[in-house]
């Protein structure tokens, strides 16, 4: 029985990491870490063999260049709405890749990056080149503590990168009207959220009645993953024709890093796809795990 169970992954798992090499493995406080290499491209992952889930990857020889559809969408969606962002709060580390660019891009920026896990922020630095500039602050905090501690300094975000889930587990206290409302004290007027969230499962409704009832009218950027895009008090009539002139401007800056503008901001949707009668996410309710488990309309 044990030899045939033994087949059964090789048969599974073998052929898929023929060739990937483990470069690292940890338990932290949280989670299981892997670093893998295959041939030119390095990732950190919790769960190996790899499948499903890798948090960040990078090019060895092409390191500017993004490969994940989300990590694209997100930084392209987060400049569309604001090409020259002064003040950043970016919740969720992975392998950096966000932080690098945003600080390459604008390096007069001061930024705030927040991640829950020590380990995690060392396997960045060690792995993926990840070096904070002079005006980038890690923090390693609770997304939700380290929102909550900051509304008193009034730090007046312009952006706020919201990137702190997983493939299969939701920090659900980071999912509530609350928590966004709290987001929200720390934003300037005018200020622009962009969020890597989930478009395939029953949470889809019940997350888009809640950052509505926040952050009122916002644009859905969908492929594969759902990208959440709005600003602190709603998307103005003329926003879209905003994104499309500041994606062409940002098309030779953001081409360098492997996208295409043009063909992100042509799938901005401002319309409303979702049941609104589906009940908001709070503190008092918030199975988003259980939500995002269940199939989708």
């Amino acid at each position: 029985m044990r030899a045939c169970a033994a087949l059964l992954i090789l048969l599974v798992a073998g052929p898929a990491n023929a060739q990937t090499q483990l470069l690292h493995q940890e338990r932290s406080l949280y989670r299981n870490i892997f670093v893998t290499q295959d041939d030119n491209e390095r990732c950190i992952s919790f769960r190996y063999p790899l499948g499903k889930g890798r948090q960040s990857c990078k090019l060895l020889d092409e390191p500017r260049k993004l490969i994940f559809h989300y990590t694209r969408m997100l930084l392209s969606a987060a400049l569309f709405l604001n090409p020259n962002p002064r003040r950043i709060l970016v919740i969720g580390e992975g392998g950096g890749t966000i932080p690098v660019a945003l600080q390459e891009m604008f390096p007069g920026a001061e930024m705030d990056v927040v991640e829950l896990d020590k380990a995690v922020d060392s396997v960045a630095r060690a792995y993926f080149d990840f070096k904070p500039g002079p005006k980038t602050r890690v923090h390693i905090a609770d997304g939700r503590m380290f929102v909550k501690r900051m509304a008193a300094r009034k730090p007046n975000y312009d952006l706020v990168i919201l990137d702190a889930f997983e493939a299969d587990y939701i920090p659900e206290h980071m999912l509530t009207r609350e928590f966004l409302q709290e987001v929200k004290a720390n934003m300037a007027p005018g200020g622009v959220i962009v969020a890597n969230t989930f478009s395939d499962s029953a949470l889809y409704d019940h997350e888009s009645v809640t950052y509505r009832a926040v952050f009122g009218p916002y644009f859905n950027l969908k492929q594969a993953n759902r990208i959440i895009l709005g600003r602190r008090d709603g998307i103005k009539p003329d926003d879209l024709a905003t994104a499309r002139k500041n994606a062409a401007e940002l098309e030779g800056e953001l081409g360098a890093r492997g996208i295409s503008s043009q063909s992100l901001v042509a799938l901005l949707d401002p319309d409303t796809d979702w049941d609104t009668g589906a009940r908001i996410l709070t503190d008092q309710y918030s199975p988003s795990n259980l939500l995002n488990a269940l199939p989708g309309r």
